[in-house]
């Protein structure tokens, strides 16, 4: 069951944890005077799993010109996909995940 979010005691800007099962994290974005709450982050899914991972993100969902903060585009590059100081979440258990390993060349 989910627990109620109160958007009057949240902070600007600051993600965390999402109360929705579907979802992993959670912000009241404010931008322009406007504030909107935004879950974003699908929780069937790790991310950051290597740099090459990281790097197919952010080009498949346009991170570098994601600019508006009152987008989940926004939040999913800035917070979960941030590189290596972002989020570590390793792959879920019974999912096959991609290892991105250069071959050698024998």
């Amino acid at each position: 069951m989910r627990k109620p979010l109160n958007k009057a005691k949240m902070a600007c800007n600051r993600p965390q944890k999402s109360p929705n099962p579907a979802k992993k994290r959670v912000v009241k974005a404010c931008a322009n005077g406007q504030e909107k709450i935004i879950h974003y982050g699908a929780t069937g899914y790790g991310n950051n799993y290597s740099a090459a991972a990281r790097k197919s993100f952010k080009a498949r969902h346009k991170c570098s010109s994601a600019s508006n903060k009152l987008t989940a585009r926004y939040w999913a590059c800035k917070d979960l996909w941030a590189g290596p100081k972002g989020s570590k979440t390793s792959c879920p258990k019974g999912r096959k995940c991609k290892k991105w390993k250069r071959k050698r060349n024998h």
